[in-house]
């Protein structure tokens, strides 16, 4: 483990933010955790790390401040309304893992460059299996010498780590990327699912020939068979794709750039969304094609 980096603080203690901030305290970092849920502090003690009370007293004094927030408001007001950045080593490592668009990434970036402390754009994919098995994918904007100090940290929680450039929100950038395609690839299994269900074709057939041709992708792999279930286990929510879509359409609109199919999976989860499944898995983003799709009143 690098000598630059021991301490480290965890804010957001949820699904995927639990895990990783475990696998820090198995990797030997000395990691101080903030939740506002007392359930999830006490859930980090257990594994060997330290609750705090607040953000700022996580990041007391520590070397390196994971933010794993649900987007940049969140991790806003942990910094600078919260004081998590004023109670940071004077060197210390801002590492933003969250979801957030890049021009919000930038600016959060200066400010915190301009105290003097590093600052790494760094989110993830991968989802809460992902971060439970320390296998994410990390897409990180930073100048080198941050790169480098936060790198052992990012060691211990992914096992891709890529270097995507220079500037801070050019990971946000490769994210929203990311995020354009595994929404459209879930709506478009979702949709393949909700045909062959009107055409009276069995879905876990469907699926187990698909996922072997060339139509396959991780998504449908991974997405269809909980397609399939009544209440799947929530591995990410619609309502996360309905954010992380959001954020797509916004870069594309900046870029000057048409994304039809973006705007097209993000109505679909919006759909479903408004149907009161926000907090389900985003496999259920099909619910929104079955509503469509619902026989008649008259053919009942």
């Amino acid at each position: 483990m690098s000598e630059l980096v021991s301490t480290v603080a965890f804010i957001g203690l949820g699904a995927m933010g639990a895990p990783m901030a475990e696998n820090l305290v198995r990797r030997q970092f000395r990691v101080r955790g903030f939740d506002m849920r007392e359930a999830a502090r006490q859930a980090l003690e257990a594994a060997g790390g330290a609750g705090a009370a607040s953000a700022a007293m996580a990041a007391e004094g520590v070397d390196a401040l994971v933010l794993m927030v649900v987007n940049a408001a969140q991790a806003r007001a942990v910094l600078f309304e919260a004081g998590a950045l004023k109670a940071l080593a004077p060197r210390a490592c801002v590492i933003l893992m969250a979801t957030c668009p890049p021009a919000d990434t930038e600016a959060i970036a200066a400010e915190v460059m301009a105290s003097g402390r590093h600052f790494v754009d760094a989110p993830v994919s991968g989802g809460v299996n992902g971060a439970r098995n320390a296998t994410l994918t990390i897409m990180v904007g930073a100048p080198q010498e941050s790169f480098a100090r936060a790198k052992p940290v990012l060691d211990a929680l992914g096992d891709k780590v890529f270097h995507v450039g220079e500037k801070p929100g050019q990971g946000a950038t490769v994210k929203t990327v990311n995020q354009l395609l595994c929404g459209v690839h879930i709506a478009a299994a979702a949709e393949a699912l909700s045909l062959a269900e009107k055409a009276g074709i069995d879905g876990r057939l469907l699926f187990e020939i698909l996922g072997g041709s060339a139509a396959s992708s991780w998504m449908l792999k991974d997405r269809g068979p909980r397609m399939q279930e009544a209440e799947p286990g929530v591995a990410s929510a619609v309502d996360i794709f309905v954010k992380d879509l959001s954020i797509v359409l916004d870069a594309g609109r900046s870029a000057r750039a048409a994304l039809p199919l973006a705007a097209a999976a993000h109505q679909m989860f919006l759909a479903a969304s408004g149907l009161g499944h926000g907090a389900r898995d985003d496999s259920q983003v099909v619910r929104a094609y079955r509503a469509l799709n619902a026989r008649p009143a008259n053919d009942a």
